[in-house]
Parts: C-alpha cells; sequence; structure tokens
C-alpha cells in the first residue's frame, strides 16, 4: 500500500481551517432551526385572540404577541426610522407614541413605511386625533441593530433614527412605557405593512450550511490526493534521477 506523507505545511492548514468550516456549517444549521422555530411560533401566535394591554404587561414571554389597544396617538413625539427600503424604493417607518387609555400605558406604535425619495421635503403623513381600536403585535428585536455611529439624543421633532429603543424614549420623555415595538396590523392609521417575520428564511441558512461543509470537504479530499500524490512524484523524481547519465 502507498504510503501517505502529506507533509507538515498542508497538515497544519488542514488542521487550522477544517474545524473553522465544519463549526460555520454547525451554526448555520442551527440559525435554520432557530428560524424554523421562529416562524413556527409567529404562525401559532398570529390566530391567537389579543391580549388586553394588562394581560400583555404580565406576560412573561411578550414576542409575536396580539395586543388590542383603545386610546390616542401622540403627534408631537414621532419618529421616523431611516433606511428602509421597498421595491427598490427608499423610505422610513414612522413610529408614534399611542396612550393606552384603559390601562395607562404608553406604547411605541409602528404605523407602517412611507416612501421618502427626496430628502429635501419633509416626510409627509398625517396623525388622526380621535381615539382609535387598533390591533398590533410586539415586535422583540433578535439582537441590536449594527450602527456606524449612536443615533443623536434630542433635537428637533420627528427624530430620525437608525435604530429603535423604545425605553430610551420613554426615559426622555420621562412617561412609563412598554419596552418593546409594536407593529400595527391592517386597520385605521396604517401605511404599508409588509415587514418579513425574519430577514433570512431558514433554506437561505441550508444553502449556507450546505456551502460550509462542501468547503470542508473539498479540503479534506485535497489533502488526501496531495498526501499520496505528493509520494507519487518524488518516487518518479527518484527514478529519474537514477538512471541519468553518469
Amino acid at each position: 500500500m502507498r504510503p501517505f506523507r502529506p507533509g507538515w505545511v498542508p497538515t497544519l492548514v488542514v488542521l487550522a481551517l477544517l474545524p473553522g468550516l465544519i463549526a460555520l456549517g454547525c451554526w448555520q444549521l442551527g440559525r435554520a432551526d432557530e428560524k424554523r422555530a421562529l416562524l413556527a411560533a409567529y404562525a401559532e401566535r398570529s390566530i391567537e385572540a389579543p391580549l388586553s394591554t394588562a394581560q400583555l404587561q404580565q406576560s412573561d414571554d411578550t414576542a409575536m404577541r396580539r395586543v388590542h389597544l383603545y386610546g390616542r396617538f401622540d403627534a408631537e413625539h414621532s419618529l421616523l426610522l431611516d433606511n428602509r427600503m421597498r421595491d427598490g424604493q427608499a423610505g422610513v417607518e414612522l413610529l408614534q407614541p399611542f396612550h393606552d387609555q384603559p390601562s395607562g400605558l404608553w406604547l411605541l406604535v409602528n404605523r407602517g413605511w412611507l416612501p421618502w425619495p427626496d430628502r429635501r421635503s419633509p416626510v409627509a403623513f398625517d396623525t388622526p386625533t380621535q381615539a382609535l381600536a387598533l390591533d398590533a403585535s410586539v415586535y422583540v428585536a433578535p439582537g441590536s441593530t449594527f450602527q456606524l455611529h449612536p443615533d443623536p439624543v434630542g433635537g428637533q421633532w420627528p427624530h430620525l433614527l437608525t435604530a429603535v429603543n423604545p425605553t430610551q424614549l420613554w426615559q426622555q420623555l420621562a412617561r412609563e412605557g412598554f419596552a418593546h415595538e409594536l407593529r400595527l396590523q391592517p386597520g385605521p392609521a396604517t401605511y404599508r405593512l409588509d415587514w418579513p417575520v425574519v430577514a433570512m428564511g431558514p433554506e437561505k441558512h441550508l444553502g449556507y450550511a450546505v456551502q460550509w461543509f462542501a468547503l470542508a470537504t473539498a479540503l479534506v479530499l485535497l489533502y488526501l490526493y496531495f498526501g499520496w500524490h505528493h509520494k507519487k512524484e518524488n518516487n518518479h523524481g527518484r527514478r529519474h534521477h537514477s538512471t541519468g547519465p553518469a
């Protein structure tokens, strides 16, 4: 049987890269499982009866819960979430404080997406002045939003932001408010509502996992091939040298 001698350098390269490639593939598989669980939870909770704000405050698991609200918007303290794209068009999402009258609780409600094609002009929107009965769902961000620099605090309203932080808003306004964003469901006072449940579906994570595992497999096959091929070339070189002219 031909001996296997790949050499120190290829061995060190494989030992350095192979665990990382396998770990990345396993991480993508884990992310796919998380996204499937998230989609299943969303489907389950989308058919549940809405909670009242009092029930919402007592719940330990508020993510994606449907909530029934009754009250008024605060038109003076609007937030515009920047860098929101729809169909290749730039725009913002409009978020406004909403005072729920039965509970007295303030909630930050996302009314949907608005186009903003010309930044020389302010975003055009209106705010209902009458009391409204609304249904919304709690949005709990999966992690911190990446920002090149933090959003400025204070300044003229409406505030243009790149990340939503309800707790910071309630501290700024000296109000008692709910800690997470609520996204309106179709009804009065809404703009364009088409938020994806997850930014990247489980099938994409599976695709990335396959790519990482394929790279790991290719690395091992190349290592095995050159381990035997290198020995064969060395033997051929020695035979050629021994039959040369004296």
